[in-house]
């Protein structure tokens, strides 16, 4: 126990700014973790076989960091509690150029416009990789975790053709009828 009130006041020490660089800090070594391992598992087994792994495990992460975001920020299980949830997500909170709208209808689009990732593969030598299923999977049990008739459209994501200006492109919106 004592060790604990030692790191938040270690925490405390950083002051809140300071503390913000330290969390995205975190959140860039988490993603590089995760690159690393895909492109260990790639290599060896091939980008189909590290694309399934991957999307198996982000699926259970989305599901596993709703659940947690939900409770931790006290969120309702509407569109617009998910959406909170989602900013403080580990994956959206990360993407550096992002657009977030709202809809005339009332969802909400969400549109990369770079993406670190790709670029990096791509000045890497590596072809783009093909995130779609990895990120809709997530993106899917992020938003169940909510609310299940939250439902998640992919306009545009690798391996979709890429039209020119973004990356990838989602809306959320609640299923008709719900």
């Amino acid at each position: 126990m004592g060790e604990r009130i030692e790191e938040q006041d270690l925490i405390k020490e950083l002051g809140e700014e300071r503390f913000a660089e330290l969390t995205f800090m975190h959140l860039r070594n988490m993603w590089a973790v995760d690159g690393l391992y895909f492109l260990g598992i790639e290599q060896k087994f091939g980008t189909e076989s590290a694309t399934a792994i991957d999307a198996d495990v982000w699926k259970i992460m989305g599901k596993i960091e709703g659940r947690k975001l939900k409770r931790f920020l006290h969120l309702e299980g509407d569109l617009p509690s998910m959406i909170k949830g989602l900013k403080y997500s580990g994956w959206a909170m990360d993407l550096e150029d992002k657009v977030w709208e709202k809809l005339d209808d009332g969802s909400i689009l969400l549109k990369t416009i770079e993406c670190r990732i790709q670029n990096t593969r791509v000045k890497d030598g590596l072809e783009v990789f093909p995130c779609k299923r990895v990120r809709w999977g997530f993106l899917k049990a992020f938003a169940k975790a909510f609310n299940e008739n939250i439902e998640v459209i992919c306009n545009q994501c690798p391996p979709d053709e890429l039209e020119a200006g973004k990356w990838c492109e989602w809306i959320f919106r609640m299923k008709e009828g719900s």
